[in-house]
């Protein structure tokens, strides 16, 4: 488990630029990465909330199965010292879904994330619609992992990011289990937690009519940005602002 930057950042943060959380608001966030990404695609968030005077851990979920994403994830949130904004990106919104009933977790966030109910599975919230110009960039690597075409991946993933910077996300990019489009969820925290969720709404993966339904279901407080399915890269002000709502 690596608690990226987190540990190196804490120190440097400035005394007072958590000023605009609430007196009693949780100090704790946990960031959990999505499919065909790995947790350094939080370091631009984590640095802003870092230096606001939060404690963030992002979690180095393996992506080899839904429960061993969720064991990550818990422990990650065991070693919180309170109250906790647990948030997830793409892939990551299921993970947190399951996690997310842990007793530090006060407010769940999603980023441009699914966001499925109990019962349902990746596979049939996707065929439920025509299939999106990212989805179907996505395809088996030589080990039978599942990854997003390298050469499609700086237009369609992370079309609002610079060009470099867009081939070194995919080149970083971890592969995904098969099964994971498989999984079931079987807790949906939501149902019990308040929810938040970012909507990009120039997401060519999980197209943003997709974001508001699965807003709308959770009954989320929905920030809308115009990114990518990056965003979280692309626009990190904009995403640590909304995490930090939800600090509120």
């Amino acid at each position: 488990m690596k608690h990226t930057l987190s540990a190196l950042l804490i120190g440097t943060a400035l005394i007072g630029t958590g000023a605009a959380q609430a007196e009693d608001g949780p100090r704790n966030i946990v960031l959990v990465h999505g499919a065909f990404a790995d947790e350094s695609s939080w370091d631009k968030v984590a640095v802003i909330l870092t230096n606001r005077g939060y404690t963030v851990t992002q979690v180095a979920n393996p992506l080899t199965s839904l429960d061993e994403d969720v064991a990550a994830t818990r422990a990650a949130l065991d070693a919180q010292d309170g109250p906790t904004v647990l948030v997830g990106h793409s892939w990551g919104g299921v993970v947190i879904g399951e996690a997310g009933n842990h007793a530090n977790v006060v407010s769940l966030v999603y980023v441009s994330a699914f966001a499925p109910d109990r019962g349902e599975s990746l596979t049939a919230l996707l065929s439920a619609g025509a299939p999106s110009e990212g989805s179907q960039a996505i395809r088996p690597n030589d080990q039978g992992g599942l990854v997003f075409d390298p050469a499609a991946f700086p237009a369609l993933f992370a079309g609002d990011l610079p060009l470099t910077e867009a081939k070194a996300m995919a080149a970083a990019q971890l592969p995904s289990n098969p099964a994971n489009f498989e999984a079931v969820a079987e807790v949906a925290a939501w149902h019990d937690k308040p929810s938040f969720y970012v909507v990009t709404t120039a997401d060519r993966v999980l197209p943003a009519g997709a974001q508001h339904f699965f807003a709308d279901r959770i009954g989320a407080q929905v920030t809308e940005i115009a990114a990518s399915h990056a965003g979280l890269v692309s626009q990190p002000q904009a995403v640590a602002d909304a995490i930090e709502a939800a600090t509120r």
